[in-house]
């Protein structure tokens, strides 16, 4: 393994980021610890267990799990979970985990700086360092970057596309002091990419400030998922036309006209919505299959149905999260798979 100069482009080595649907060695997650976070903490630790059960029918899961939480963590998860002991502050491994890459002479990351969703929780200077510390140990190549970024804040093609959102990396509590080329950019340093593609992304959203993986994603090259909203009475209808309209007639890298698939996102109608994610783009493409969040809504069979026309070779699985939604992310927030190399 070698930590690389600031400066050094891994694109020179031939590194890029793969798209989620390739196979991946493993899945990393992190174990719930965040004091005070979760409002059942049984529960939510149960729903964690059930993610991490679920995913590891189909490809190997490493959990993160702090010392002092090592005995609590096994009541819950079974052997075919991996506990690797690692100081944490938190639990959501897709943000403040690294982007893994490939291409090159040797398995490699993106290490962004990682500031709690612009210094939202505090402390986070132990997931600060869970990137890198990830990457030391599966002896991965670092490329390290003055980004201030979240992997859930980008989808990528694995042939040269980013798309992320305007709410989320040109916040001010990320990186006041660059602008958008200079973001632009740096998100294709350090994830192999040639083009971004800006959506609105939904500023209304203030734990993450509107990340992509709530929004749209990837399903393939040239072809994109976007969630929509269609009781026109919620507050989040304008998000989805918003973010759709912004992708219509947009090309990618190759030069392909990006075709759109839609699915029909949870509600956020005040009184229904738990506050926190309702998001079914927020899922797991594991090794054959597609993990899918459940909430609780009529709606939830209707994600089901989708995933099983769009993916018609992977096994489809859902598991109630509503423990987990309440804190803001959903199943993509907390797993980070890494590519097979």
């Amino acid at each position: 393994m070698k930590t690389w100069e600031i400066s050094s482009d891994p694109r020179d080595l031939g590194y890029f980021m793969p798209g989620e649907w390739t196979d991946h060695d493993c899945c990393w997650m992190a174990w719930p610890c965040r004091s005070g976070l979760w409002a059942n903490n049984k529960e939510t630790m149960q729903e964690y267990a059930n993610v991490a059960h679920a995913i590891a029918k189909f490809e190997p899961v490493k959990m993160l799990v702090p010392s002092r939480e090592i005995i609590n963590a096994g009541h819950f998860l079974n052997q075919s979970i991996e506990i690797v002991e690692m100081s944490i502050d938190d639990s959501w491994a897709r943000d403040s985990g690294p982007n893994f890459l490939i291409g090159g002479d040797n398995l490699a990351g993106s290490d962004w700086i990682f500031n709690a969703w612009g210094e939202q929780y505090q402390p986070y200077d132990q997931d600060a360092q869970m990137a890198k510390r990830i990457l030391e140990h599966v002896h991965a190549d670092i490329f390290p970057s003055w980004l201030v970024a979240e992997g859930g804040g980008v989808t990528v093609d694995g042939e040269g596309t980013i798309i992320t959102t305007e709410s989320c990396f040109l916040n001010k509590n990320r990186n006041p002091k660059r602008n958008r080329a200079e973001i632009e950019n740096e998100l294709c340093r350090t994830l192999g990419g040639t083009k971004v593609i800006w959506i609105p992304g939904d500023p209304d959203e203030t734990e993450t400030d509107g990340h992509i993986d709530g929004i749209a994603a990837f399903i393939e090259p040239g072809r994109i998922l976007v969630e929509v909203n269609s009781d026109k009475s919620d507050p989040h209808y304008n998000v989805g036309i918003d973010n759709t309209n912004a992708l219509k007639n947009k090309r990618d890298a190759k030069g392909r006209q990006l075709q759109i698939e839609f699915i029909e996102e949870g509600i956020y109608h005040r009184d229904i919505w738990n506050g926190g994610c309702s998001s079914y783009i927020n899922s797991y493409l594991a090794n054959n299959a597609v993990i899918v969040p459940a909430y609780g809504y009529d709606r939830d069979h209707l994600a089901i149905e989708t995933y099983k026309k769009l993916y018609p070779n992977r096994e489809i699985i859902q598991i109630p999260i509503h423990n987990i939604a309440t804190g803001g992310g959903g199943i993509h927030c907390i797993t980070q798979q890494q590519p097979k190399y």
